[in-house]
């Protein structure tokens, strides 16, 4: 009685379980002990020019303007890096040593908008500029201003060689919508 009832059982199960439980890939056993390994070739490094990260630009890159972005810089902030951020957007990020305060009066008085605080702690501020296009941007257009001196923080470092780096009170993060950048 006991088969009888274990069979359907098993039976049952492999069918719940699909053709893919068939199609699953087997686990390779573990290497024998005296089975030689082939050692990793590392991949060939050119020293004349070394990789770059392929999502940063370089620091001494052009510095974009009001005009390439498409949407304000705030006057005294200093241009740090850009990264890609997909579907043919860069988001671009600027220093400034101006309060997380001064700077989200400004946006509000150039953009004529409030913005929204998001974060209160640590203060996150977001402008939206433009509308976002789910199919051809990865974020939406806008500029963030984020306070990195809060609870005591020295400010957002940037290291530079040789340096001990430049510190920065607010961090602003400019999201042109896609394609706008370089026009």
């Amino acid at each position: 009685m006991l088969r009888n009832v274990l069979v359907p059982a098993v039976i049952l199960a492999a069918v719940a379980a699909g053709p893919g439980a068939a199609a699953a890939q087997t686990p390779l056993p573990f290497p024998k002990p005296g089975t030689p390994q082939k050692p990793a070739q590392p991949p060939a490094v050119d020293k004349v020019n070394p990789p770059q990260p392929a999502d940063a630009q370089p620091r001494a890159s052009a510095t974009p303007s009001e005009a390439t972005l498409g949407m304000p810089v705030y006057p005294t902030a200093e241009f740090i890096t850009s990264y890609d951020a997909g579907r043919g957007q860069r988001y671009y990020l600027f220093g400034t040593n101006a309060t997380f305060v001064e700077i989200v009066a400004y946006y509000r008085a150039i953009l004529k908008q409030r913005g929204d605080l998001v974060y209160e702690e640590p203060p996150v501020h977001m402008f939206d500029v433009g509308r976002f296009r789910e199919d051809t941007m990865a974020f939406p257009p806008g500029i963030t201003v984020k306070d990195y001196t809060w609870a005591g923080s020295a400010g957002y470092l940037v290291p530079a060689a040789g340096t001990q780096g430049q510190r920065y009170k607010t961090i602003i993060q400019v999201v042109p919508p896609a394609g706008s950048e370089g026009r």
